[in-house]
């Protein structure tokens, strides 16, 4: 996010007005290992993105790829378990509780059908 960008530039002394196709190979290579390791460069637990991870139990800021794994590994971990999440996940059903009664109903059924004939 823009605080996160914010926050490595400062760690990496990089002017926050430059494009990113302005920087140098040196200026790079430091926003790399700023990124990969925010907690050596005192950036707060608060703003990593993978607190406490379940299995290793780290604070890490998790990047690309990464992140999507991370994520597929997550729902796999809560349907395997069959956590409520995990249930919802499986059955393409609104996770976070929304009102599921009108809303979302694209590509299912719609409504009443009505009888034809007199």
């Amino acid at each position: 996010g823009r605080r996160f960008a914010n926050i490595i530039c400062k760690k990496a002394d990089i002017d926050m007005n430059k494009r990113a196709g302005e920087l140098s190979k040196d200026e790079i290579e430091k926003l790399i290992d700023v990124i990969q390791k925010p907690l050596a460069y005192k950036i707060p637990i608060y703003f990593l993105n993978r607190k406490r991870d379940i299995k290793t139990g780290t604070n890490t800021q998790v990047v690309s790829n990464g992140l999507d794994t991370k994520l597929r590994d997550d729902l796999e971990r809560l349907r395997k378990i069959r956590n409520h999440r995990g249930l919802r996940h499986m059955m393409a059903l609104r996770v976070r509780g929304q009102h599921t009664k009108t809303t979302g109903r694209r590509g299912r059924t719609v409504g009443v059908s009505k009888k034809r004939g007199g």
